[in-house]
């Protein structure tokens, strides 16, 4: 009568071992790290069980990362850099670097955003060679994965995220300039891919396209995120602003590397150009926002943020001074073709560049890291070189 109640004993013992090892988190895990593998679904605990060990797993533990490149005094970009050789400041408070990484295997997302508006359609073939060869030399098989979006008087996208290179390259070959006239919404003899457009003629959306890009897609993303915006920079007819489209990306952890080309201009007039309430400043403002850009004020180039309504021809918009700002402030950089730097060589740069960039991670102070923008400060201690990284980001509320 003894015998079943120690095998019974023994089972009981060997079942609450292996419970016990099933709740322990391995050693190197990264607390609710918003860029780290998530981990394997915990079992239920036991009523009574005293184990606190899952709990390291599931605390809401936010964990800023930084895509970092650092360049000398030619432009060459430096390597060989460790974390003690950065210091970071968050609202001017120092932070710890917890995790540095210079691991160029991590996923990369990639969008491409072209402007197909009548501005453009000059440059727009030499502007799609180059993208296509670059999708087919930067993505990795099988681990990469990028879109294709074009802009004019809408934004389409032409091809959702994929790893495909000749989907890639087919959705870029679809991109074609907008006519100035044209409103027919039964444009069919372009074959079906296009989704069916709307072309009401005049619009460049520019700032709805980054923020689509960003908000409806480069946001479910992990690992390394780029947009690359091919553009003369000036903005026609969006309902997002400058301001709303740079928060977007920055929500999204998503680099915007410009591409400017100097498109043609329509008298020189950068109107709505007969799209009257199409957004612009003023009632579009993003959820929970108000005010202005944080540490901004006015419109980059002077003059303000053109104001909507009022049928007045709006002051010419320095396309140049939007895309340094939408680069700069996401962490990207900006690039203008010339007789000096074709886009072939531009996208050269984008690729090294991607390739060698140093991922540093921490976790702010909860003290004193409120809901909202917080301003961020990088500097490596090193004479001469330049720090590129973005230059804040956004808790959650």
């Amino acid at each position: 009568m003894k015998h079943p109640k120690v095998l019974f004993g023994v089972l009981l013992a060997a079942c609450a071992s292996l419970f016990v090892q099933a709740q322990t988190p391995p050693p190197n895990a990264i607390p609710g790290s918003t860029s780290s593998t998530p981990p394997a679904p915990q079992p239920a605990p036991a009523s009574g069980q005293g184990n606190s060990a899952p709990t390291t797993l599931s605390v809401d533990v936010k964990v800023v990362t930084l895509p970092v490149t650092v360049r000398d005094k030619h432009n060459q970009i430096v390597k060989g850099l460790a974390k003690e050789d950065f210091t970071l400041t968050e609202d001017g408070h120092p932070q710890v670097i917890k995790y540095f990484n210079l691991d160029t295997n991590l996923p990369l997302t990639l969008g491409l955003l072209i402007d197909s508006s009548m501005s453009q359609r000059t440059v727009l073939d030499q502007e799609k060679t180059a993208s296509k060869a670059f999708l087919d030399q930067m993505l990795a098989v099988d681990k990469d994965k990028a879109f294709v979006i074009h802009f004019d008087s809408q934004v389409e996208l032409l091809q959702d995220l994929t790893a495909s290179r000749d989907k890639l390259k087919a959705a870029v070959d679809l991109v074609q300039e907008s006519g100035p006239q044209m409103s027919d919404a039964s444009d069919s003899s372009s074959g079906g891919s296009s989704g069916g457009r709307h072309r009401g003629g005049g619009g460049t959306q520019l700032y709805d396209s980054i923020y689509l890009a960003s908000n409806e897609l480069m946001k479910k993303q992990e690992g390394r995120k780029a947009v690359i915006v091919l553009t003369d920079g000036v903005d026609r007819g969006s309902k997002e602003t400058l301001n709303t489209s740079i928060e977007a990306a920055q929500r999204a952890d998503t680099v915007v590397y410009s591409i400017y080309f100097k498109g043609e201009r329509d008298g020189g007039n950068n109107g709505n150009n007969g799209n009257p309430g199409m957004g612009r400043h003023g009632g579009m403002g993003y959820p929970g926002g108000g005010g202005g850009y944080p540490g901004g004020g006015g419109y980059p180039g002077g003059g303000g943020y053109p104001r909507g309504g009022g049928g007045q021809s709006e002051p010419r918009v320095d396309g140049k001074k939007i895309l340094q700002q939408i680069s700069g402030e996401t962490g990207g950089r900006f690039f203008e073709v010339s007789k000096k730097e074709s886009v072939d060589q531009i996208y050269a740069t984008i690729e090294e560049e991607l390739r060698s960039q140093y991922v540093l991670g921490y976790t702010p102070d909860k003290t004193n890291s409120g809901p909202g923008y917080h301003k961020l400060a990088l500097n490596a201690d090193k004479k001469d070189v330049t720090v590129q990284t973005r230059a804040g980001y956004y808790a959650d509320r």
